[in-house]
């Protein structure tokens, strides 16, 4: 068989080529410590690794989103917190406005004092998420969410709450409105409501009352009225006209007064004329419940009538102020447990995170010993056929003539 010089030289560089690209892989390998380089080195482990990447990636991202998701329920949290303080420093400053023995000035200084947990309260509500924005604001987070206005105040934020997404299932709250935390208190009990008419000139005050029963037909909505001493009639004023459904009942300072699926009490001594109303619950703005105890304390009061038209407001105010509190108490809690699972989904996103790298090093990573054998050894033999060419390029009939 005749070989020509083309051919030899034609297949040793072919060869050389080979062996040296072979080596250069491997030095790659060497130098990056990874075993996939490039998609060709090993197409299936390089499109599994890009998938676990990806999954990698995105687990870092939900970490990140945890981090300000928690940022902004703490500033939250303590925001509430500072609103829960302020509301039982007024309940307690309702419970002294109660004392009958209070003067006018008496009455102005606590005025003063409600007045100046009303703007600290205001300031709560008109805190700030750090970022230029607001925490009560819904939405709207450029937008201051309350300002103030006679007998209370007015919010300007919207009913958004503001969502993050934590984990590939799970977003998570990072916002409460504002109309959630500071404006939807129900009055009275809850269920219903009872208040003293303006024009009543007896020293009758009407307690909270509590749910007996179902409601009527009609819902909570009566009237009691003193038509002459001791006596008094109940009717149904959801009607038009009203309907009388007790009539001529003997009247007995703090004794219970019970229909209609509802009871209360009645103390001190209600005038002829007097009257007083029960009416489905609503739901009150805590500022306007502050300003309503400041504009009562502010009135004439040092006579029976004033007297008793402050304890009337000051009860319908401390109902409210109670289920403010409660309400504070609750989001606060929602707050709370939305924090609480953000340290699960941390815990979790950290064994996931350490499954997807010890799955990324299975597919890239490199066995070093294994290639640094491997690299000797195509050393090895691209200086062996380095050699070999050299010598079998040197053979020529000439060197023998």
């Amino acid at each position: 068989m005749r070989i020509s010089t083309l051919s030899i030289y034609g297949n040793a560089t072919s060869q050389l080529n080979s062996l040296q690209s072979a080596l250069a892989r491997t030095q790659e390998q060497l130098a990056t410590n990874r075993r996939v380089v490039s998609p060709s080195d090993d197409p299936i482990a390089s499109a599994r690794a890009l998938q676990v990447g990806q999954s990698l990636q995105m687990n870092e991202q939900f970490a990140t989103n945890r981090s300000s998701a928690r940022s902004a329920l703490g500033m939250t949290e303590g925001a509430l917190q500072s609103a829960g303080n302020l509301l039982q420093d007024i309940q307690e400053l309702a419970v002294r406005a109660g004392s009958g023995i209070l003067q006018a000035s008496d009455r102005e200084a606590l005025a003063t004092e409600l007045e100046g947990r009303l703007a600290d309260l205001m300031g709560v509500a008109n805190s700030s998420d750090g970022n230029g924005g607001y925490l009560f604001s819904g939405y709207r987070t450029t937008t201051q969410p309350y300002a103030s206005v006679p007998g209370g105040a007015r919010y300007d934020g919207d009913q958004g709450q503001r969502q993050m997404q934590v984990a590939s299932s799970r977003k998570i709250p990072m916002s409460v409105p504002g109309s959630t935390v500071f404006d939807a208190n129900p009055t009275g009990n809850g269920r219903f409501q009872t208040a003293a008419a303006a024009t009543n000139t007896g020293t009758g005050v009407v307690s909270t009352g509590s749910v007996t029963g179902p409601a009527g037909p009609g819902g909570y909505n009566f009237s009691v009225s003193f038509s002459s001493a001791g006596t008094f009639d109940v009717s149904d004023t959801s009607v038009a006209p009203p309907v009388v459904i007790l009539a001529n009942q003997t009247y007995t300072s703090g004794a219970a007064i019970s229909f209609g699926g509802v009871s209360f009490e009645i103390k001190g001594d209600p005038a002829p004329g007097d009257s007083f109303t029960v009416g489905p619950s609503a739901k009150e703005s805590v500022f306007t419940t502050v300003s309503d105890m400041i504009t009562a304390l502010r009135a004439p009061g040092d006579d029976a009538a004033g007297k008793t038209a402050l304890s009337n407001s000051l009860n319908k105010a401390m109902g409210t102020l109670s289920s403010a509190h409660d309400n504070i108490l609750t989001v606060r809690a929602s707050v709370g447990a939305h924090l609480k699972e953000l340290d699960y989904l941390d815990g979790a996103g950290d064994d996931l995170g350490i499954q997807y790298k010890a799955t990324l090093s299975t597919l890239e990573d490199l066995d070093v010993v294994k290639a640094i054998s491997d690299f000797s050894r195509q050393q090895t033999t691209l200086q062996a056929a380095q050699m070999s060419f050299k010598t079998m390029s040197g053979l020529s009939l000439f060197n023998y003539l």
